[in-house]
């Protein structure tokens, strides 16, 4: 028989298979990779249940959710429970406390269904807390060291080729620019915060010390960094990656309108697909015309309108490169040129990415 659960952060470097027993609501606000929401009790129950506890007590509320959860319902949530069990016999179950509820469960486990299943001490808060604190002490003793390049040069490219890279915009489901969102939703922020805890801490457990992470503004989209992660960004040392223009705008092209439209229709189906997608890519220019100004804005605007009108007639993206190397030169190119002027004391190293990647797999990760 395994005990209930107290090394927290071992859960998550095993990826020991994880049952929450919370309300749909609460894993909703919040939950870790992979777990697989079995609740005790509906977001319904569980509010019936809280009015309860706080008019009538503790007891009447105990009654009230064995009266709610009996019969077929409660039938049903332990056969769910003994599945996953059985499915996954090395897994634990939570609850928010690691109290009542993953208690009740863990009971009813082994006398229903004959199951003995050890519960997290402390549960999802627990967990959590371990999480941030794993994060923060990280961030204290490890070295960072950062991608910095023009828009295009392929920097997301550069940190799938080291083994000891933080993808700030993989967790985030975003990469990163006004431009930058995605079909699929962002993550909740609490679960953005676990996607970047879980991996420091599984690559801490291999002995890497030393981080390759790209360079970000404190937000990725509706996701923010750690306040002490973007702090420490802003003093680490950059390496700077470089490439042709005529490179960056089929990058931008291929990832931006290409894979991205592919992305749309493969979600929504051929017409709305190409709607959606549109629509996403005008928004994006607007997002950003207060910066362009006035003229510049409808210029590009009329060069992004004149594209998707050729794409959506003749599957033609050629139009596309005029509006996007106008951005990169009008816009992108004097933006960066001048972040790099103000960071230049930090730069350790420029060159292409062949040049990059080898001087990225010569650093020590330790």
């Amino acid at each position: 028989m395994r005990p209930d659960i107290t090394n927290l952060q071992a859960l998550f470097v095993d990826d020991v298979p994880l049952m929450d027993t919370r309300a749909p609501i609460e894993f909703a606000r919040g939950s870790f990779p992979g777990a697989m929401n079995l609740p005790l009790m509906t977001d319904s129950e569980r509010q019936q249940i809280g009015t309860c506890y706080k008019q009538r007590g503790q007891d009447a509320a105990i009654a009230l959710g064995h009266l709610l959860v009996s019969g077929k319902t409660k039938s049903a949530r332990i056969n769910a429970w003994a599945h996953f069990a059985q499915t996954h016999p090395n897994g634990v179950l939570y609850c928010f406390r690691g109290g009542l509820r993953s208690q009740i469960v863990q009971q009813w486990l082994k006398t229903e269904a004959g199951i003995t299943y050890p519960r997290v001490v402390g549960g999802y808060k627990a967990m959590r807390n371990a999480l941030i604190e794993s994060t923060r002490q990280a961030i204290a003793q490890c070295q960072f060291l950062i991608i910095g390049g023009l828009t295009g040069t392929g920097k997301t490219e550069i940190l799938a080729r080291v083994n000891n890279s933080l993808d700030l915009e993989g967790y985030a489901n975003h990469r990163g620019s006004s431009f930058g969102k995605r079909v699929s939703t962002q993550p909740a922020q609490i679960d953005f915060e676990h996607r970047l805890a879980i991996d420091l801490l599984k690559k801490q457990s291999v002995g890497i010390e030393r981080f390759v992470i790209e360079d970000e503004g404190l937000h990725i989209g509706s996701c923010s960094l750690p306040i002490e992660l973007y702090q420490l960004l802003q003093q680490a040392p950059i390496v700077w990656l470089e490439d042709d223009f005529e490179h960056r705008v089929e990058r931008i092209l291929n990832d931006y309108v290409i894979k991205q439209c592919s992305d749309f229709l493969g979600a929504y189906g051929p017409q709305a697909g190409f709607e959606h997608f549109a629509a996403q890519l005008v928004q994006s220019l607007n997002k950003i015309a207060k910066r362009l100004g006035g003229e510049r804005h409808q210029r590009l605007l009329s060069n992004m309108q004149a594209a998707l009108a050729a794409q959506a007639n003749h599957g033609s993206t050629a139009l596309h490169r005029v509006w996007i190397s106008a951005l990169l030169s009008e816009y992108y190119d004097p933006m960066y040129a001048h972040q790099r002027s103000s960071k230049a004391d930090r730069i350790i190293f420029t060159g292409n990415r062949q040049a990059v990647a080898e001087f990225l797999n010569t650093q020590p990760p330790s």
